[in-house]
């Protein structure tokens, strides 16, 4: 198993065009390379896909700010003899 979960703080227009750049990659039908800060990790995603959204508000009485919060996730199954072909190669440093 391996998991690559970063975040960054971006402007909406950069946000958008990052969505873009995945959303081309999907198109091609190839590899899809995932980059935020000095993480990437490329994925070679199969059909069929599950696409997962999520819309979500956090507000507690009282408080003066809500959290609010959009989740893309897209799931796919590859075959896998062992788990070296089920890992993610994560290149990059931690952070």
């Amino acid at each position: 198993m391996g998991e690559l979960e970063t975040e960054e703080q971006k402007t909406r227009t950069e946000v958008a065009t990052y969505l873009r750049g995945l959303a081309d990659q999907l198109d091609e039908d190839g590899p899809v390379t995932l980059e935020l800060g000095n993480q990437r990790v490329t994925l070679d995603p199969t059909e069929p896909i599950t696409f997962k959204l999520e819309g979500e508000s956090d507000w507690t009485e009282g408080d003066t700010e809500a959290k609010q919060s959009i989740e893309f996730e897209l799931v796919w199954w590859r075959e896998a003899q062992t788990a070296d072909e089920g890992q993610l190669d994560i290149e990059g440093t931690m952070s």
